[in-house]
């Protein structure tokens, strides 16, 4: 298959998609999605298949996979794609449908080590497990559907991201708004990311050891997760853990992550409202926290608002709030707000609180909180294309056996790296169109 070829197909298939993904891949990642998409349809619909089969033993009747919402994609090949999904519903063994069974019902119970085990579940790289996963997560999206329809159409839950410089008072930040909120009878969870080493792997996983008084706390729930070289600071299977923690009853879920830079407030796109954490007296900050970190904020956060930091915090507070006004609002139904709060005293915690509800309901009421929850879907489908198909090119035989002698080359400087990427895809490329 020529270029020419390639090109034609991708266009034909994929023009509606071409701005998002642009957005999120790199050029390299996009190049190999392109090639990917234009392979022969007898090479990706097993791979589909057998997903979506798992899912359908989840619904009786239409399911969103199967309603295709590409132009000229036909009845005949929906048909053969059920047809192999029926095959597929008979690989769920008996232990299988047992753990998925025992885990929902813990779930939707309410319990703690059922969501604990549901989260690992998530979090697996086994193949098969990644599946059964995939289950239960379709199972408890239906389940959230009936609750959300039940209360007007309207979430049920409210999702907060909190991002911030280290040593901002993130851990204890969430501490005191976390016992404040089960005190008036919420349940929370938070999902507290932690970075992983770059020499080791490893993760101290340590804001469950600061949050000491909300983990003993019955209707809270914490859940520490390493980062794992994740960029955006949170992993991969974040927003999937917030669906369970909705699942499982916690109508306040609080994601904490790495830090704050550039490219870390992927968080952004997973939750409701995006809060920024700022320490005061911590020099430039209008300069070190760049700009596209702070228009992302709905809320901006001075803390340690106390003692001889409170004159800092009040120039900070003004710092922020003449710069937000010179930045294009994200929505129109809310203009960021500046606040300063304590964690030591707990002086602002309830103002602060009372904000993030009145943000709420204006979203409510206005419907873009929905609006932004049905975009941010689409956003990690991509996300987790990209990953997909980036690990799929990296395992393919042709190209784990070209990429030893072409990284040699690269690194005596024979050739560019662009070269080298291109001919790899070259060889994949290749390989999987004969």
């Amino acid at each position: 298959m020529n270029e020419t070829t390639v090109d034609h197909v991708t266009c034909n298939t994929s023009v509606q998609l071409m701005p998002l993904m642009y957005h999120k891949m790199g050029r390299f990642s996009f190049s190999l999605l392109r090639h990917i998409t234009s392979l022969p349809s007898s090479l990706t619909v097993p791979s589909a298949a057998r997903t979506c089969c798992l899912h359908q033993r989840v619904f009786t009747g239409s399911h969103p996979c199967h309603q295709s919402t590409v132009p000229g994609h036909s009845y005949q090949h929906r048909r053969g794609v059920s047809t192999a999904l029926s095959q597929h519903i008979q690989d769920l063994s008996g232990p299988e449908q047992r753990l998925l069974n025992k885990l929902y019902e813990g779930l939707i119970g309410g319990q703690r080590a059922s969501l604990a085990e549901s989260i690992t579940l998530v979090e697996t790289q086994h193949p098969r497990k990644k599946e059964l996963a995939q289950v239960l997560l379709q199972r408890v999206l239906a389940y959230r559907r009936e609750q959300e329809s039940r209360n007007g159409g309207k979430p049920v839950a409210f999702r907060v991201g909190l991002s911030g410089p280290p040593g901002a008072g993130k851990s204890s930040f969430i501490e005191v708004v976390g016992k404040m909120l089960t005190g008036r009878g919420h349940k929370v969870s938070v999902l507290a990311v932690d970075p992983s080493s770059c020499t080791t792997g490893g993760s101290l996983l340590g804001d469950k050891t600061r949050m000491t008084e909300l983990s003993r706390d019955m209707n809270a729930f914490i859940r520490p997760s390493p980062a794992s070289g994740t960029l955006g600071g949170v992993t991969r299977t974040t927003n999937e853990a917030i669906v369970l923690c909705e699942g499982a009853g916690y109508d306040i879920v609080l994601v904490e992550t790495v830090g704050v830079g550039q490219s870390e407030f992927a968080v952004a796109d997973m939750v409701d409202m995006f809060v920024l954490l700022i320490p005061p007296a911590g020099g430039d900050e209008l300069q070190g926290i760049k700009r596209g970190i702070i228009e992302r904020a709905d809320l901006v956060v001075v803390t340690k608002s106390d003692g001889d930091l409170v004159v800092p915090a009040r120039r900070i507070q003004t710092e922020y709030t003449s710069a937000l006004k010179l930045l294009r609002r994200s929505s129109k139904s809310w203009n960021p707000k500046v606040v300063r709060a304590s964690s030591h005293t707990g002086e602002g915690i309830p103002e602060l609180w009372a904000k993030m509800e009145s943000y709420r309901e204006a979203m409510l009421a206005s419907g873009d909180l929905q609006g932004r929850r049905r975009a941010q879907q689409k956003v990690w489908m991509w996300s987790l294309i990209q990953e997909n198909v980036l690990s799929h090119f990296q395992n393919h035989p042709s190209v784990r056996e070209a990429l030893p002698h072409l990284e040699e080359r690269v690194t005596r400087g024979a050739i560019s790296p662009g070269l080298a990427s291109d001919l790899l895809l070259k060889a994949f490329v290749s390989s999987s169109s004969s």
